[in-house]
């Protein structure tokens, strides 16, 4: 070898040398797999480069981190890796018993801590006994690509919705379980059940010896329908849940407190809320909305990757198809602000994954069983990692700007909030789940349509030869003009009949 090729091949040595020390060092991963960066966001002294690192995926509804691998789950029952480095997307498990249907079926995943070769990981699922739903908690051990062994750790009820079923490990890898209501306001406030509950064991499904209700796996309740989980380099446990037609929540979870459902919903601001908790203590969420926004992923970010958004809770939403970033005081007890991006850009987003060199993680879930106008796309769905971008792009994206309610009750706006993320902008709903208000019967008839309004129902009925299961929330809470300015648009796109007043439902409502 000549001289001259001994010294190129000695500099690309060094240079490779220095590069992988420098990788070490910020302990990042400049060489991981991207399949296309497809935007840039504008933060206070810094980009943020937004890039896919999978796509064609079948709804994936949960992530972990292992070994510079993420692990998901998608809802039809395949468990799945995803090799950081390479791109590469492997089916690690196919579930066979997962019953799926609008929101059931394979849900969420968590991996061991701090064990390097063949960790535990923990899945939850619903499935069919006989003829009824049951939600099971069963842990397998990853060994060499794949999951073995598997033990049933729980199983508590299931149901067509509200399963909640995220999990989590804090530090000494006690394992914490966020149940739903199953949609039977009888589950919830009651402490000797294990739905509407925050549930916490060990990685071996036994109840540990310092739970706060002896013999319990119960470590607080009164929760409906639970979606994000997360725990702080403090300790402290969040929580995102869905309300029923108003007042999504962000909770902070602290053993034996009672979070107010079904009686209180979001915060203590009406007088039959306020006389609730003043004679049975419950504890009011740090940040709520309405209108609702469909919580779902949450994750603390504690990292300085991203200065900007260190200590921050951040959360996917489904209705407002968002990420959140919601900072937290310096107790980390309230949250400060909200910021707002990608508002309805990559669609509906149900779970988000930080990763120890302050990565971010975003998994959307457009080919559900709601998928929203637009979408979905002919890559979805996606995994997307947001990064610290290295140079500045030329365009860019930034927060969002989130217009408050108007003043005036503009009846598409007020049903474009609190109806159409069921019923659909056109007026045709989901056969089977939420019936279509286009040319229905009960549109046309006026004290129907406000009866229906004001009280809500139980569900479970056929119209027009389709069995629909889903009932639908009292939206009572809305003033007599809000709901007129809803029944008179509704009438107008979607029906016919005569337009009510706001005396017309002032009146039923007495």
């Amino acid at each position: 070898m000549s001289g001259k090729r001994k010294l190129v091949f000695w500099v690309m040595g060094i240079s490779a040398w220095l590069c992988m020390m420098s990788c070490q060092s910020c302990n990042r991963h400049p060489h991981d797999y991207v399949t296309e960066v497809l935007d840039y966001v504008k933060l206070d002294d810094s980009f943020l480069e937004v890039a896919t690192v999978a796509d064609s995926l079948q709804v994936p509804w949960g992530m972990t981190f292992f070994d510079n691998k993420i692990l998901f789950t998608e809802i039809i029952g395949n468990v799945k890796q995803l090799d950081l480095s390479t791109g590469q997307v492997s089916t690690l498990l196919r579930v066979p018993d997962v019953f799926t249907r609008t929101t059931p079926g394979l849900l969420d995943i968590v991996v061991q801590k701090d064990i390097k070769d063949n960790p535990y990981v923990i899945i939850n699922y619903t499935a069919k006994e006989n003829d009824r739903i049951i939600s099971k908690l069963v842990r397998y051990t990853y060994q060499k690509d794949t999951l073995i062994n598997p033990v049933d750790l729980l199983t508590v009820r299931g149901a067509n919705g509200h399963n909640g079923a995220r999990l989590m490990l804090d530090s000494k890898n006690t394992l914490y379980w966020a149940t739903g209501d199953v949609a039977d306001n009888t589950e919830a406030q009651d402490s000797t059940t294990l739905n509407g509950k925050i549930l916490r064991m060990t990685i071996n499904g036994e109840i540990p010896p310092d739970n706060p209700i002896p013999n319990s796996f119960v470590y607080a309740w009164g929760f409906r329908n639970m979606q994000g989980l997360t725990i702080d380099d403090r300790g402290n446990i969040f929580t995102s849940e869905h309300g029923d037609a108003i007042e999504d929540e962000i909770n902070l979870i602290k053993p034996l407190n009672n979070y107010g459902w079904p009686a209180i919903e979001g915060m203590h601001d009406t007088p039959d809320e306020i006389e609730i908790a003043k004679h049975s203590s419950r504890t009011e969420p740090i940040w709520s909305w309405t209108p609702v926004v469909a919580p779902a992923g949450l994750a603390y970010y504690g990292e300085s990757g991203i200065p900007e958004w260190e200590n921050t809770l951040l959360l996917v939403t489904l209705k407002s198809q968002s990420l959140r970033v919601l900072h937290l005081d310096d107790k980390n007890q309230q949250i400060k602000r909200e910021q707002v991006y990608f508002s309805k850009k990559y669609g509906r987003m149900r779970a988000v994954l930080v990763t120890p060199n302050g990565d971010i993680y975003l998994s959307t879930s457009n080919r559900d069983w709601n998928p929203q106008p637009g979408f979905p796309l002919p890559t979805d769905d996606r995994i997307l990692r947001l990064r610290r971008a290295t140079e500045t792009p030329d365009n860019h994206l930034k927060e969002d700007v989130v217009e408050t309610e108007s003043k005036e009750h503009n009846g598409k706006q007020l049903y474009t909030s609190f109806c159409a993320s069921c019923h659909k902008e056109d007026g045709l709903g989901v056969k089977g789940t939420f019936p279509p208000l286009k040319n229905a019967a009960r549109v046309k008839d006026n004290d129907a349509f406000i009866d229906l309004l004001l009280n809500g129902s139980k569900g479970k009925g056929t119209i027009d030869g389709v069995f629909y299961e889903q009932g639908m929330a009292s939206f009572s809470f809305l003033k007599d003009e809000e709901l007129a300015a809803i029944i008179n648009y509704v009438k107008k796109e979607f029906g016919e009949g005569k337009q009510v007043s706001d005396d017309n439902v002032k009146k039923k409502r007495k």
